[in-house]
């Protein structure tokens, strides 16, 4: 096989372009699951209206995730937050930590 300089470019390319897409597409499907010790402990319910009321009084109807200032994500499905670096949380969902967006 003779491969020039201009194929080899474009190989490579089309390789690291496939690469990343594997890599983005596994960040994105890591979510936090609610057994996970961290969301225990912060009370993590990916639907706000489970939260436990009696554990956290703080809690208020209308809060969750989507509304939060540590959510880094879209109103609906699921999107960043500071405090599980490299998983998900669910916009719907609401944790001890809820700090209302200014």
């Amino acid at each position: 096989m003779n491969m020039n300089r201009r194929t080899f470019v474009i190989h490579s390319l089309v390789g690291t372009a496939a690469l990343a897409a594997a890599t983005l597409t596994r960040a994105e499907a890591a979510k936090v699951a609610e057994t996970d010790p961290q969301a225990i402990g912060l009370g993590y319910k990916e639907d706000a209206t489970k939260a436990d009321k009696a554990k956290f009084p703080k809690y208020a109807a209308g809060q969750h995730c989507g509304n939060c200032q540590l959510y880094q994500g879209g109103a609906t499905g699921y999107g960043n937050c500071a405090l599980f670096p490299g998983k998900q949380v669910a916009a719907a969902g609401w944790c001890s930590a809820y700090a209302k967006k200014a």
